[in-house]
């Protein structure tokens, strides 16, 4: 943008700032407050390393105007008050609750941060040692968090103010479905799968006796004395045991690695890593969400039973995927016979459970997070890491952690140059932009073609390793971790 331009634009927000608070309103858009920083176009930045004193901060980005500071005085810049998290990591998006939680993988804090005031609540508590995934409920009621270093999956329940430690050893992944009613868990190397269950009062009753009074397909149930959460293996209903419970062959699944959940709530989709994560097949399993409800008295319904679950194979890799309405895009790794593995995007009909054909995008570390998001233009974006591991570079052929898949014309453009693992994605809807982490740093592209926007003025000191657009419409829009 022109400096003439620029100082257009601003003199032009602050008349209307100016108007806004002659009128007495404080409110941007649907009923939401203007914050501190008076941004209405907000991405928020978690960085880590910012200064040798300072682990962690969450920088506040104008993504208007694509600058770090005020339009009207570079001096001023904005971040989110009071936080204090070491290395943050993730930021997990949730703009109609004018909320987000921030993990911090050098502390293990997962920190709640208001959107509106642009501070912290404080550190979430309960949660014991550093946690390899973790999801908290829109609500702030719940928090669901696999650690895999102490073996267990913690769940806090914020309505008693109690914490939970499940033991399941070799937890590595846990997917919480958006209305946070049902939660699933994920053992690495491991072809089953769990889900947590709160109790009941008589249930906590009938299950003080230890492990002989549980449900036989419980693997842990704590506290052992008067238990108010129990840790269930996904099995098949072959029988019912003595408290009314089915159970039976553990169900048997490829190497899965998370959830995703349909539109209507009903459906989750087991992704099936395969042979990306030492298993053999990639494929999709669909299992009803009822049986699976963790709030009291509220599971209804039976899990298939062996050799009957929906299944839709998907050749290309099967480690991460986003439904949007009736089409799931699914992503992840496909073993070559060179013993590579190349990066593909798969798009399914869920009205047909059928799978189209591979189509190829960045390489990635096989099994490993990525990104996805659906932005402006209808398009597509995915961020990977590792993408220097994969064929492509192998081969000397065009590569780069970022892709972009244009809907409409069923076109792919990878981002280049190559910038370093794409580890934060954030969707700046209606203003055609892109903001991603990118090797450690802040960039921004053109959702209409995918070119490089200047970026001169939103680098950061640190490194950048995610980004989330604070004032998105909605939860949907926040990247798939």
């Amino acid at each position: 943008m022109k400096k003439s331009s620029f100082w257009l634009s601003a003199l032009g927000a602050l008349a209307i700032a100016v108007t806004l608070a002659g009128c007495g309103q404080t409110f941007y858009f649907a009923g939401r407050t203007l914050p501190p920083s008076g941004l209405r176009n907000r991405v928020l930045v978690a960085i880590q390393n910012a200064s040798v004193a300072n682990r962690g901060s969450l920088q506040i980005l104008d993504a208007y105007y694509d600058i770090r500071y005020a339009y009207n005085n570079t001096n001023t810049t904005f971040s989110i008050s009071g936080y204090s998290g070491a290395l943050p990591i993730t930021i997990q998006n949730m703009p109609e609750e004018q909320a987000g939680a921030v993990y911090g993988s050098g502390d293990g804090s997962l920190v709640a941060v208001n959107y509106e005031k642009e501070t912290t609540t404080g550190a979430e508590r309960g949660l014991t040692g550093l946690s390899s995934s973790l999801f908290i409920t829109r609500n702030q009621g719940y928090i669901f968090a696999a650690s895999q270093a102490n073996h267990v999956l913690t769940v806090v329940d914020n309505s008693t103010g109690t914490s939970y430690g499940l033991s399941l050893p070799g937890v590595y992944r846990v997917s919480v479905n958006p209305g946070g009613s049902t939660a699933l868990a994920f053992v690495q190397n491991s072809n089953y799968m769990y889900y947590p269950v709160k109790l009941n009062t008589s249930q906590t009753l009938a299950y003080s006796g230890g492990p002989t009074s549980w449900p036989k397909a419980a693997v842990d149930c704590e506290p052992q004395t008067a238990p108010g959460w129990c840790l269930f293996q996904a099995q098949s209903p072959d029988a019912v045991d003595s408290t009314g419970t089915n159970y039976g062959a553990p169900l048997v699944f490829d190497r899965p690695v998370k959830a995703v959940f349909s539109n209507d709530g009903s459906t989750a989709y087991v992704l099936n890593c395969g042979a990306e994560c030492g298993g053999t097949t990639s494929s999709i399993s669909q299992l009803p969400v009822a049986p699976t409800l963790f709030t009291p008295n509220q599971g209804s319904g039976q899990l298939p039973k062996t050799g009957s679950i929906p299944q839709i194979l998907v050749p290309g890799g099967s480690s991460n995927a986003l439904i949007d309405s009736s089409t799931m895009y699914v992503v992840g790794q496909q073993l070559l016979s060179d013993g590579l593995f190349t990066g593909n995007l798969t798009i399914v009909n869920l009205n047909s459970n059928t799978a189209g054909n591979s189509i190829p995008i960045s390489d990635g570390a096989p099994g490993g997070t990525s990104r996805i998001i659906e932005a402006d233009d209808n398009t597509l974006w995915i961020g990977m890491t590792k993408c220097t591991n994969g064929e492509r570079y192998a081969k000397g052929q065009s590569y780069g952690c970022l892709t972009m898949f244009n809907r409409s014309s069923g076109t792919v453009t990878t981002i280049e140059p190559y910038q370093g693992d794409a580890t934060g994605i954030a969707a700046v809807t209606s203003l055609h932009k892109l903001y991603v982490a990118e090797g450690g740093q802040v960039y921004i592209y053109a959702t209409t073609d995918g070119h490089a926007l200047n970026n001169q003025y939103v680098t950061v000191t640190g490194t950048a390793y995610d980004v989330a657009y604070m004032d998105g419409l909605t939860d949907a829009n926040n990247t798939v971790y």
